[in-house]
């Protein structure tokens, strides 16, 4: 029973490295990049006044009343 708890830490240590290592790897290829690439999507034809029109014509802004 001697040093029981110094060889299972030991162990569990680095298991739990490499589930940190593979849940952090997961996050970024499966949520990170994917976002990323669907604002890089987005933002490639987006156009601002466009937007803003269309959001003036709905009535969102007070200071720019629909025309």
């Amino acid at each position: 029973m001697r040093r029981l708890l110094a060889r299972r830490m030991k162990f569990h240590l680095i298991g739990a490295f490499f589930v940190s290592v593979g849940c952090a790897a997961l996050y970024k290829f499966g949520v990170a990049e994917p976002r990323k690439r669907a604002y890089a999507e987005f933002y490639k034809n987006y156009d601002p006044m466009k937007d803003f029109e269309a959001m003036r014509a709905a009535g969102v802004f007070e200071s720019a009343p629909p025309k």
